[in-house]
């Protein structure tokens, strides 16, 4: 069974979340030849607050 996990900022749309597991899920099908019941997705959403780059966080830098 893959498991595909993406952590990504918070402020997509339900719309946009949906179709980001549909197309993983394709690749994932398409590229081991798992069938689709067997993949799964998850994604984790953090508020840009909790993310950092060179020391500053995701919000400070305009983000």
């Amino acid at each position: 069974m893959p498991i595909a996990q993406i952590h990504m900022m918070e402020g997509r749309t339900e719309a946009q979340k949906t179709a980001l597991i549909e197309k993983v899920t394709d690749a994932i099908c398409e590229s081991v030849g798992a069938p689709r019941e067997a993949v799964r997705v998850i994604l984790q959403e953090m508020p840009n607050t909790n993310f950092g780059i060179g020391g500053k966080t995701v919000k400070s830098l305009g983000r």
